[in-house]
């Protein structure tokens, strides 16, 4: 790959002809049109918080340096920015009016209303721009390696730059478009930022069951993004078609996963929803998370919900009543070895030796105190568990 230095652009030559659109959340183009800021393997602008793009620039400002910056040139007197674009649309959004910074005084100021010393240091800095020329497969490997430094890439943002194409514009515009109307109830199910591509890669995740790069590669150039499009719809529908209750823990269940496994079942709406809430009002219920999958599995596997255990104080409470009440009678103090016919039926077990075990079972009603508790010796009690 060939890079040439360049230090003879300025920040008033990119903004010349500075694009930027609000409604995707990206830096379009600049330098007078020759330079394309957001080519589609780039991340989406993530600065506009009123610190990090207020810092850039501080930082001009200030004098201090802003690091180097990477074009790749497509075409004669035609770039598209390589490393950068956070930096690049910062400082063109600032001189176009979109944010303010903070004076001395505290005072908010645009780029219209500060000094025209202040103005003319911002315009007349320069940029330390290398411009790179190579093949496809060199200037996406340059652009990981680069991308190491500073905020790294995650991994969708990498796969938007690997398989840059169509599809990718495509499904970028639907899934990481944070002006979507549909993302308030996809934020429901899904958890991440929109613009962080976790949106999309959730799609991804969901129509390729995990395979996302290979999906990717293989409609790298395909047009539209209808298949994607309509399996993403298909699982959010379901979802919300079961469960009619919205709470905060079903955001980012692998909800791809339980629609694969459980769409085929019926539901009653209003069953599921008492369940839910009965459930969610249990004291002995740890994991919140785990209610869904045990709903939509038939409320059969009880591990999924983490049952509140036995504490220390009743095991050892309900292992000394039980073990004198053993002696008493010359009969093992774990109740199934008692009943049974080999050289464990007269054996006192260690407290060390025995678990706590629920008479009734949890799932049939049976509380987690001590008088729903017996001590079993950890081979009966681990056979009655694999029941």
């Amino acid at each position: 790959m060939k890079t040439t230095l360049r230090t003879d652009i300025t920040v008033e030559d990119i903004c010349r002809g500075f694009v930027y659109n609000e409604y995707e959340g990206k830096g379009l183009f600049g330098l007078s049109g020759k330079l394309v800021i957001q080519p589609e393997y780039q991340r989406n602008y993530i600065y506009a918080d009123g610190k990090r793009d207020v810092a850039v620039i501080d930082s001009i400002l200030k004098g201090y340096p802003l690091g180097l910056i990477y074009f790749t040139k497509v075409a004669d007197d035609k770039f598209e920015v390589l490393d950068g674009q956070q930096r690049i649309t910062s400082f063109g959004r600032f001189v176009t009016g979109k944010f303010a910074i903070t004076d001395a005084s505290g005072i908010p100021r645009y780029f219209s209303g500060l000094a025209s010393d202040m103005q003319e240091k911002i315009l007349k800095t320069s940029l330390t721009i290398y411009i790179c020329e190579g093949t496809e497969s060199e200037i996406k490997e340059w652009f990981k390696t680069i991308n190491i430094a500073g905020i790294p890439l995650n991994e969708q943002e990498l796969s938007n730059a690997i398989h840059s194409g169509p599809f990718v514009t495509r499904a970028k515009e639907e899934f990481s478009n944070s002006q979507n109307a549909n993302i308030q109830k996809w934020s429901a199910y899904i958890s991440g930022s929109v613009l962080r591509q976790d949106y999309l890669r959730t799609a991804l995740l969901w129509v390729s069951r995990g395979n996302v790069d290979d999906y990717m590669s293989r409609h790298r150039y395909d047009d539209n993004i209808a298949e994607l499009k309509a399996y993403f719809t298909s699982v959010i529908d379901w979802v919300s078609s079961v469960f009619v209750d919205v709470e905060s823990e079903m955001r980012g269940l692998p909800w791809g996963e339980l629609y694969e496994k459980y769409h085929k079942s019926s539901y009653d709406p209003q069953t599921v929803s008492r369940k839910l809430r009965e459930l969610y009002a249990d004291f002995y219920v740890k994991d919140k998370r785990g209610i869904y999958e045990y709903i939509l599995g038939g409320c059969v596997d009880s591990k999924l919900l983490n049952i509140r255990m036995f504490d220390e104080p009743t095991k050892k409470s309900v292992y000394a009543k039980q073990t004198e009440a053993a002696r008493k009678d010359g009969i093992s103090n774990c109740p199934l070895c008692a009943v049974g016919h080999d050289g464990n039926k007269t054996r006192i077990w260690k407290l060390s030796e025995m678990d706590a075990d629920h008479v009734t079972a949890w799932s049939c009603g049976g509380e987690t105190d001590s008088r729903n508790c017996q001590m079993l010796c950890k081979t009966h009690n681990r056979a009655k568990g694999n029941r």
